[in-house]
C-alpha cells in the first residue's frame, strides 16, 4: 500500500484509496509525454479501457468545486481549467498527481470567487481567538471522529452538510473545504489564499487560518451530533 504523504495524514477525512487501475493509467500518461508528436489515434488507444479513473477523477474533482463555488457550469469550467493547468507531468505517483490536480482545481475555484467579490477571500483583521467547542484544529477533540465525518460528507447525510456548507460565509466555507475535505495542510491552505484571493487576500497568516478553521470545525461538529442523535 502506498505510503501517506503528509498532507493526506492532515486531512481530516481519510484519503479515498486509489483505484488499482491509478498506477496503470499514470504509465500510460507518462508513455504519452516522452516529448514526441502524437497523433489522435496513438492518445485514444493509450487511454483505451480507462474511462472509468477518467470518471472517478472528474467526479472526484467535480465534488470538490462545487462544495467551493456552487453546483453547475461554475464548477465544471474550474474542473476544465485544472484539467489544462494542473502539472502531473512531473508527478512520480498517481498520489502525487491527485495532489496537483487539487491544488490546481482550488486555485481555479478561489480565483473565481475573488472574482466574484473581492471581499469574499479578504485577509481578516484584528481577528481574535473565539472560545469555540474545539482548542486546537482536531475534531476528535469535539467528541467526533474522522468516520463521523466523513460518513455525513459522504453518506446518506451528504445533503445536509451541503446545506450547512452553503450556510457559511464564503471564505469560511473555502477554509473548511481546502483543510478538510482536499487536505491541504495550514500554510498550504494560507498560500492558496494569498496567491489566489484577490487584491484583499494578502495578509492571510497561518493563524488567522487555524482559527477560522476552527470555527467551521466547531459549527460541523454540531451538525455531526445532531445527525447522531436521530
Amino acid at each position: 500500500m502506498p505510503q501517506q504523504t503528509a498532507v493526506e495524514k492532515e486531512s481530516l477525512i481519510p484519503a479515498q484509496p486509489l483505484p488499482a487501475s491509478a498506477q496503470e493509467f499514470a504509465g500510460r500518461l507518462h508513455g504519452l509525454l516522452d516529448g514526441q508528436p502524437k497523433d489522435e489515434a496513438t492518445v485514444a488507444q493509450a487511454f483505451n479501457g480507462m474511462d472509468d479513473i477518467l470518471d472517478k477523477i472528474a467526479a472526484g474533482l467535480y465534488s470538490i468545486a462545487s462544495m467551493l463555488v456552487g453546483e453547475g457550469e461554475d464548477s465544471i469550467h474550474v474542473v476544465e481549467t485544472a484539467v489544462e493547468t494542473a502539472d502531473v507531468a512531473a508527478c512520480d505517483s498517481p498520489l502525487a498527481a491527485r495532489k496537483n490536480s487539487r491544488r490546481a482545481l482550488c486555485a481555479a475555484a478561489l480565483d473565481l470567487l475573488s472574482r466574484r467579490d473581492a471581499a469574499n477571500l479578504a485577509a481578516p483583521q484584528g481577528l481574535e481567538h473565539a472560545a469555540t467547542c474545539i482548542g486546537d484544529d482536531e475534531l476528535d477533540s469535539a467528541g467526533v471522529s474522522s468516520e463521523e465525518l466523513e460518513r455525513i460528507i459522504a453518506g446518506p447525510d451528504r445533503d445536509r452538510v451541503r446545506t450547512w456548507l452553503e450556510s457559511l460565509p464564503t471564505v469560511l466555507r473555502a477554509i473548511f473545504v481546502l483543510r478538510a475535505v482536499a487536505g491541504f495542510t495550514t500554510p498550504e491552505t494560507t498560500d492558496l489564499l494569498r496567491t489566489h484571493g484577490g487584491p484583499q487576500a494578502g495578509g492571510w497568516t497561518d493563524d488567522a487560518v487555524r482559527e477560522l478553521f476552527r470555527q467551521g470545525l466547531c459549527s460541523l461538529a454540531s451538525q455531526v451530533l445532531q445527525a447522531a442523535s436521530h
